[in-house]
């Protein structure tokens, strides 16, 4: 064998970039992308020797989509993505090819939910596995101008007074050198080196446990298609403890997951309650693993091919702020939970794409450094949101659980309860009753349109809300599944479609009309010195803002009428929509000093306001 080689090292070794991005993951990679859609480069590290090499996420929701349209990348995630008739059921049954107790409609499937779901977005949920996503990201970002570099570690953060300094280590190279940078972003990980390094507290609530990840490879085409198809499937043996035979502890019940439709398959095993997490019985061998999954998809017939085990903690953890002095961290990094209601990947995508827009304008000039503020203001409760939401969506199974009599530890109390299933008596009626409701439940798992689309940046310096007169938009009933559609500043543009007069062969929606790194203003008929004055204040400020007229015989015509119905001002109004597609100020008409009125507006938002 050859000698290793050393490089020589020197204390005098520090690249300097204005960007530094710690992590490739969907946090950090997406960040890339956004900045460089904006012609901003920089370096990307990961401490990682490539990207995933498991699938770990893999709902791609609406919001999220949105922000990969808005970079020409919608299409090659589609390409690779299982559609979403693959994700149309969640079951609940006694193995894979045996007993079904229940099943629900997912992701926008439900009739009843389905049209709130094409009023939303002109995207679709998809499932497209992290594996799948990283790569597309990593290309986007190299092919616009960023340096990757995988298997180099972060070791120290040093805030400057302008700037940062980190110090890393290259582990092929087997050396350490330090980078300068404007700005550092931490896209780390639930184990985020960077977070750790400028103490940004963190709100912890007790966890939920352990959970285990088993990857393998089983082809069960023969008993999805046609009429078990689905992307989520839970597996459980009531009768285990009953029957003699015991679940193992790190096996007492398991969600299957559809990673590649129907030959690849993550089988999430959940411990049984009350076992020590911490203990020896949270061990087995790949054999033990194998034998677990056979009986949960129970078929003899199928082989099995086991890729990769993995534990991971069940958190409830999100950080009190984002950001401290140049140093900004979004992702799990920053938001940390399980993955019901599919909201990880979305959300680390929508953190990189409202910071990108802000650091970009920054730099440009275009906006006083004051406007980074608002990326905590608006994001951090987002992450407050949506731990909630998950951690709530995995309490939302302990009812069915419990009607089933699967948290008891009795083995008598549990035969009772399940003969109670089968008996024509006011007690087996209340439990059939009661598993129904149960299972209707968890289906805000399944569609959390509001908590997907509804964040609110109403609080946010970034919005103008001067002229606003009224309450904001009611709270709905259910927020969980309610999407709030309004042009009020602070929330997403509405989706509505438009063509031209002459009809087009694809319809636009506004969200297109809206983003691409500029500000857009949207008005109607009458509303012609709306547009001017983005000309104009557009020239002054430095600043493109696109601006469209929606209506009779304007711009564009209002398909459906649909955007008559949500744009909630008058037809010579306008709506004025920030880079990231939200709302950041409203008119309900047309005013006499449309451009006095929108150059304040602007400057307001994007820090200027003494110039």
């Amino acid at each position: 064998m050859g000698d290793r080689i050393v490089p020589e090292q020197s204390e005098n070794d520090i690249l300097t970039t204005d960007l530094l991005i710690i992590g490739a993951g969907p946090a950090g990679a997406s960040l890339a992308c956004f900045l460089a859609s904006h012609g901003k480069t920089g370096l990307l590290l990961a401490s990682a020797p490539g990207t995933s090499p498991t699938p770990r996420a893999h709902i791609t929701n609406l919001a999220g989509l949105e922000t990969l349209r808005d970079i020409d990348l919608e299409s090659q995630c589609l390409a690779l993505a299982t559609p979403s008739t693959n994700m149309r059921h969640t079951r609940w049954c006694r193995s894979l090819a045996g007993e079904e107790y229940a099943r629900v409609y997912s992701w926008g499937h439900d009739p009843l939910y389905k049209g709130a779901y094409e009023a939303a977005s002109p995207c679709k949920h998809v499932d497209l596995p992290q594996t799948l996503l990283e790569p597309i990201l990593v290309r986007k970002a190299t092919e616009g101008g960023w340096g990757v570099r995988f298997s180099t570690r972060l070791l120290r953060v040093k805030q400057l007074d302008a700037g940062v300094e980190v110090e890393v280590r290259d582990d092929i190279l087997n050396r350490e050198y330090k980078i300068r940078t404007r700005y550092l972003f931490g896209c780390d990980g639930a184990r985020s080196q960077v977070v750790r390094e400028i103490g940004l507290p963190l709100i912890k609530k007790p966890g939920q446990g352990l959970a285990l990840n088993v990857l393998v490879r089983a082809d069960l085409t023969h008993l999805m298609e046609p009429h078990r198809v689905g992307n989520l499937h839970w597996v459980f043996k009531p009768e285990e403890g009953i029957d003699g035979r015991e679940a193992p502890p790190w096996g007492w019940a398991a969600i299957v997951r559809m990673v590649k439709p129907w030959t690849e398959w993550m089988f999430i095993f959940l411990a049984r309650p009350g076992a020590d997490l911490k203990g020896e019985e949270m061990e087995a061998t790949d054999g033990e693993y194998l034998e677990r999954v056979k009986e949960l998809i129970g078929d003899a017939g199928v082989k099995v091919e086991l890729v990769h085990a993995s534990k991971w903690w069940i958190n409830e953890v999100v950080a009190e702020r984002y950001q401290e002095g140049d140093v900004f961290c979004l992702g799990d990094a920053v938001h940390r939970h399980p993955p019901f209601n599919g909201l990880g990947s979305n959300t680390c995508l929508q953190d990189a794409f409202n910071l990108a827009w802000k650091v970009s304008y920054v730099m440009d000039g275009k906006a006083s450094p004051s406007l980074l503020d608002s990326y905590t203001l608006e994001r951090q409760p987002v992450g407050v949101d949506i731990i909630t939401r998950a951690n709530d969506g995995l309490r939302d199974h302990i009812p069915w659980q419990q009607t089933l009599g699967m948290l008891s530890a009795d083995p008598v109390e549990r035969t009772k309860i399940l003969a109670e299933f089968e008996s024509v008596t006011p007690e087996g009626r209340k439990r059939r009753q009661d598993f129904q409701k149960a299972i209707e439940r968890t289906t805000t798992e399944f569609h959390g349109l509001g908590i997907e689309m509804n964040q609110n940046y109403c609080d946010s310096p970034a919005v103008y809300l001067d002229d606003e007169t009224g309450p904001g938009p009611a709270v709905p009933e259910d927020k969980v599944r309610t999407h709030v559609i309004t042009t009020y500043p602070g929330r997403r543009l509405p989706h509505a479609w438009v063509n031209t007069r002459v009809p087009a062969k694809n319809m636009t929606s506004t969200i297109d009309l809206a983003g691409h790194g500029k500000f857009c203003l949207l008005t109607g008929f009458g509303g012609d010195r709306w547009k001017e004055a983005a000309r104009v204040v557009g020239d002054k400020l430095g600043l493109q803002i696109n601006s469209y007229s929606i209506g009779w015989n304007q711009d564009y015509e209002d398909v459906y009428f649909d955007w008559s119905k949500k744009r909630e001002v008058e037809e010579d109004g306008c709506v004025l929509v920030r880079p990231d597609r939200f709302v950041a100020w409203r008119a309900r008409e047309v005013v006499e000093d449309a451009e006095g009125k929108l150059e304040q507006v602007l400057r307001r938002i994007l820090g200027r306001a003494d110039a």
